[in-house]
């Protein structure tokens, strides 16, 4: 799998580490345990399909990238910078 890092270019993606969903949750008010904290740190969506997930280039240029591909075919659509994004 080849990811189009947006600074270096197609990359394999073994220069890259997955960090899961681009999609970032708020945090539970609070600082005591709480079952919101429990769901907060523990449970996440595994959706199949396309979906945008954020990505270490960390064999590269280390930056922090937000890929989009479709985690069944494993197909990528593109890759842009998660600090342009807000991320």
């Amino acid at each position: 799998m080849r990811i189009p890092c947006p600074l270096c270019g197609p990359r394999d993606s073994r220069e890259f580490t997955p960090k899961g969903a681009a999609v970032f949750a708020a945090r539970p008010a609070g600082e005591d345990w709480s079952p919101d904290w429990h769901d907060y740190l523990h449970l996440r969506d595994n959706p199949a399909g396309r979906s945008e997930e954020l990505w270490f280039h960390g064999g590269g240029c280390a930056a922090w990238l937000i890929v989009e591909r479709d985690t069944v075919t494993h197909a990528v659509f593109g890759a842009r910078l998660a600090a342009e994004a807000g991320a």
